[in-house]
C-alpha cells in the first residue's frame, strides 16, 4: 500500500487529527535532538580549546626539561675546556680528566677528545682518549683507529671544520658504548690559537626518554622526541604503547601530504588520523627553540579526550530511541513500500550508471583517431546494440608495417564485452613483437580456450600489410571474408578456418596476396550484413557490394567516406527497426605513394668478409653525397655493415657463392639500404634481442648484431619476395637537420 492510498483511507476528521499528532510529534523530536547536537557541538569545541591549551603546555614544559638537560650538560663541556686546554701537552692526564666527567656525571655515557689528525707527532695519527661508561664501571681508551675515523663523524667535521659547537642527530656508537646516543662537541685551541681538535661528551637518549615521559595526562598519551628532519630521538617503552603506533606517527609528521592544521593559539601544527585499535588520534608537535632545532610530539586519542562528552550524548541518544521507537514502528509501514520502489530506482540508475562507464571504457579501448599518412589511410567505427558490445577493431604500424585486427564475440552484453576487451589486448600484446598473423592468432586461439566452460567464441581476421611493397598476409578465423574495392568490388580469398575458443589444437595456416596501390580494403562484421528491417529482411552481401560500387562510381572510396555512405544506407534499409546486434567496420585504403628519389645507388657483393671495406666505402660515399654528419655516417656504416655481414656469413651453405645487393635510395625525408639476397628463408627482426643482463658465458650466440642495427636505424623490415630476402634499414636522416 503506497503512502498516496494510505492517505485516502484515513480521510476526513481522524486522519487530519492522526497526521497533526504525528506532525507534532515529529517535530518535537527533531527540536530535542537538535538542542542535544547544539550542546554536544559546543562542549565539544570547549574541550577541543582546552585541549589545544593543554597540549601546548605539555609541549612546552617538555621542551624546558630537555632544553634545560642539554644546557647543562653544555655548560658541563664548557666549564671542563679550560682544563682541557691547560693539559694538552701533558696527553697522559686526559684520561683521569675523561674518567672525573664521566664518573660524576650521571647522564653522560662517554666523553672524549679528538685531535686533529697527526697533532702530536709522537703519537698515533688518530688520536682519541676517551672514558666510556660500561654498565658499573668506566673504561678509558684510545678508541681511534682503522675501525673507528672520527674524522668522518659530524661532531668533529662541525668543531674542526667549521669551528662550532654542535649536538649531532642520534645515532648507535658501535664502537664505544654500544647505545644510541647524542653527541654535544665543542671546537679545541691550543695556546697558540691553532685547531687542535674537539672535546665532547656522549648522552644516551634513554635519559631524553625518561625525560619525555615521566607524566601523562592520558593513560594512552605518549611523548617523542625527533630531529629537525623528523628522525626519532626518543620513544616510550614498549608496556606503554607500541612500536607500529610510534612509526604511523612519525611517517605522518614527515610526510608533507598528510592535511596538518595549527592549533588555537598557533604555536604547534596537529595531525588528526585513525588508528584501527584506538581510533581518532591527535599528534600535537612543534619545534624547539634554539640548537638543536628538535621536535617535541604529543599523541592523545578520541575516546580519552571527548569520552565523557561521548558517553553523555550516548545516554541521551539512547533515551530519544527509547522514545521514539513507537513512532518508528509506525512509520515503519509508511516507508516499507516507498523503500522497495526507491531501492528498484536505485538499482536501476546505478545500472544504468555502470554501464555508461563500461560503455565508455569501451570506446577508448578501440582507437578513435584514424590514421592518414601518404602510404595509408585507415579509419574504423563501431555501434553497438547494447550499451557494450562484442565486436572490436584495432590497428597499429610498426617498422613499416600495418597490423589490423576485426572480430566478432559470440553473444552480447556484458558477457561479451569482456571477451573482447581480452581479446583487444592479447592483439595489442603479440602485435608489438610477433610479425606472423597465423602465429597470433595460434597463440591467441591457445590462451582463449583456457578455463573457456563458458563456451564463447569469437570470429577474427588478422592482417600484416607490408606499406612499402603492398604484401599483405593474413589469417582467418570463421570471420566474413573482407573487400578489396578498387576498379571493381572482389572479396578477398580467406580460408574459413574454426572461430578463436573452440578447440586448443586448430592450426591456423597463412595467406597472403600483393594488395595494388589505391585500393580499399573494407573489413565488417556480421552486423552489417544482418541489419534487419521490421519485416525481418537482411541487408546482406549484396547490398554491401553494391553500395561499394556505387561509392566507387561516385569517387567516395576513402575510409571515411565509405563506411558513411554503407551506415546510412544500412540505416535506410532498417527503417526505424531496433538494432540487433553490434556493427563494426574498418576501412583501410593503401596509396603506395612514390616519393621523389634524391639518390639511388646500389653496389653487388659476394658472401665474401674481405668485400667489407668495399662496402664501408660504399655506405660512406651515399653520406657524403648526402651531405650527412660524419657521427650520422659511422651509425650507418656499422648498421649496414653488421646487417651485410650477417648475409654472408648465414644465408648460403658453406662453400656455396652467392650475391648480395645493397641499393641506397635517398628522398628529402629519409634513407634507406635494401640488401636483397637469393640465400634460405631468414627473417632476423624475428630471431629475438640478446638479454644483455646475463653474464657473456650464460648469455646465447646470436642476437646482439639485430640489436645493434635496431638501436642505430629508425625501422627494420623484412619481407620474403619472389624467393629473395629483401630487408630494409630506414633513417630518417631530415631529423638531423631540424
Amino acid at each position: 500500500m503506497t503512502f498516496k492510498h494510505l492517505f485516502n483511507k484515513l480521510n476526513g476528521r481522524k486522519s487530519r487529527r492522526y497526521f497533526a499528532t504525528l506532525g507534532i510529534i515529529l517535530l518535537a523530536g527533531a527540536l530535542i535532538e537538535g538542542l542535544s547536537l547544539l550542546q554536544y557541538r559546543y562542549a565539544h569545541r570547549l574541550i577541543e580549546k582546552e585541549l589545544d591549551y593543554r597540549a601546548e603546555s605539555e609541549l612546552t614544559l617538555k621542551s624546558v626539561r630537555v632544553r634545560s638537560m642539554l644546557k647543562s650538560n653544555e655548560k658541563l663541556v664548557r666549564n671542563y675546556m679550560w682544563l682541557i686546554q691547560r693539559q694538552i701537552h701533558h696527553t697522559e692526564n686526559f684520561y683521569s680528566i675523561l674518567h672525573r666527567i664521566v664518573d660524576t656525571n650521571d647522564d653522560v655515557m662517554s666523553c672524549f677528545v679528538a685531535f686533529v689528525p697527526g697533532y702530536y707527532p709522537d703519537r698515533e695519527y688518530l688520536f682519541e682518549p676517551c672514558a666510556i661508561r660500561r654498565g658499573d664501571s668506566i673504561a678509558t681508551v684510545q678508541l681511534a683507529g682503522e675501525k673507528h675515523d672520527y674524522t668522518k663523524r659530524e661532531f668533529y667535521e662541525q668543531g674542526v671544520l667549521h669551528n662550532t659547537a654542535c649536538w649531532t642527530d642520534p645515532y648507535l656508537d658501535a664502537d664505544a658504548s654500544g647505545r644510541q646516543v647524542v653527541t654535544y662537541s665543542m671546537p679545541l685551541s691550543d695556546e697558540t690559537g691553532k685547531t687542535a681538535g674537539v672535546f665532547g661528551i656522549d648522552l644516551s637518549t634513554q635519559g631524553i626518554i625518561d625525560t619525555l615521559n615521566t607524566r601523562h595526562n592520558y593513560p594512552s598519551t605518549f611523548f617523542l622526541l625527533l630531529t629537525e628532519d623528523g628522525q626519532l630521538i626518543s620513544q616510550p617503552d614498549s608496556s606503554h604503547t607500541q612500536q607500529s603506533d610510534v612509526a604511523t606517527v612519525v611517517n605522518m609528521i614527515n610526510d608533507s601530504t598528510y592535511e596538518r592544521e595549527s592549533s588555537t593559539t598557533g604555536h604547534s601544527k596537529i595531525i588528526t588520523f585513525n588508528d584501527k585499535e584506538k581510533g581518532t588520534g591527535y599528534a600535537y608537535y612543534a619545534f624547539m627553540k634554539g640548537k638543536p632545532h628538535w621536535q617535541i610530539v604529543m599523541v592523545c586519542y578520541d575516546d580519552e579526550v571527548y569520552g565523557q562528552l561521548k558517553k553523555m550524548q550516548r545516554n541521551m541518544l539512547i533515551m530519544l530511541l527509547a522514545g521514539f521507537t513507537l513512532l518508528g514502528f509506525i512509520l515503519y509501514r509508511f516507508n516499507y513500500n516507498m523503500q522497495r520502489l526507491n531501492k528498484s530506482k536505485l538499482i536501476k540508475e546505478r545500472t544504468d550508471s555502470e554501464l555508461r562507464i563500461a560503455q565508455g571504457i569501451q570506446s577508448r579501448m578501440l582507437p578513435t583517431i584514424g590514421i592518414q599518412r601518404p602510404d595509408v589511410d585507415i579509419n574504423g567505427r563501431q555501434m553497438t546494440a547494447l550499451e557494450v558490445g562484442g565486436d572490436l577493431y584495432d590497428y597499429i604500424i610498426r617498422d613499416e608495417k600495418l597490423y589490423f585486427c576485426i572480430g566478432d564475440v559470440s553473444g552480447k552484453g556484458v558477457p561479451s564485452s569482456l571477451v573482447m576487451a581480452v581479446a583487444h589486448s592479447h592483439f595489442r600484446s603479440y602485435a608489438q613483437h610477433e610479425s606472423n598473423p597465423a602465429r597470433i592468432m595460434q597463440t591467441f586461439n591457445e590462451v582463449a580456450c583456457e578455463g573457456n566452460e563458458s563456451n564463447m567464441f569469437v570470429t577474427l581476421f588478422i592482417g600484416v600489410l607490408d606499406l612499402p611493397t603492398g604484401r599483405l598476409r593474413y589469417c582467418n578465423a570463421g570471420h566474413d571474408a573482407p573487400l578489396i574495392i578498387g576498379d571493381d568490388v572482389q572479396p578477398l580469398a580467406v580460408n574459413a578456418n574454426l572461430p578463436v575458443g573452440v578447440f586448443s589444437d586448430i592450426k591456423y595456416g597463412l595467406q597472403e596476396t600483393m594488395l595494388p596501390a589505391n585500393v580499399t580494403l573494407l573489413l565488417y562484421t556480421d552486423g552489417l550484413t544482418e541489419t534487419a528491417n521490421s519485416e525481418r529482411h537482411l541487408f546482406g552481401l549484396k547490398n554491401v557490394t553494391d553500395t561499394a560500387q556505387k561509392c566507387i562510381e561516385r569517387g567516395l572510396t576513402s575510409p571515411e567516406a565509405l563506411m558513411d555512405t554503407l551506415q546510412e544506407e544500412a540505416t535506410l534499409f532498417a527503417d526505424g527497426a531496433q538494432q540487433s546486434d553490434d556493427l563494426t567496420m574498418l576501412a583501410i585504403h593503401y596509396h603506395r605513394p612514390v616519393e621523389a628519389i634524391t639518390l639511388d645507388e646500389t653496389i653487388t657483393l659476394s658472401n665474401d668478409l674481405k668485400q667489407v671495406p668495399e662496402l664501408n666505402g660504399f655506405v660512406k660515399s651515399v653520406g657524403e653525397r648526402l651531405n650527412l654528419d660524419p657521427s650520422l655516417s659511422s651509425q650507418l656504416m656499422l648498421a649496414v655493415e653488421e646487417a651485410v655481414v650477417n648475409v654472408m656469413s648465414y644465408a648460403y651453405p658453406i662453400g656455396t657463392e652467392g650475391k648480395i645487393q645493397v641499393d641506397a635510395r635517398a628522398t628529402e625525408q629519409n634513407l634507406k639500404f635494401i640488401i636483397t639476397d637469393e640465400g634460405k628463408a631468414f627473417d632476423p627482426t624475428q630471431g629475438g634481442n640478446a638479454d644483455i643482463t646475463l653474464d657473456v658465458e650464460d648469455r646465447p650466440i646470436g642476437g646482439l648484431g639485430i640489436l645493434l642495427v635496431q638501436s642505430l636505424m629508425d625501422s627494420i623490415n623484412y619481407e620474403r619476395v619472389d624467393g629473395k630476402n629483401v630487408l630494409t634499414l630506414k633513417k630518417d636522416y631530415h631529423k638531423q637537420h631540424l
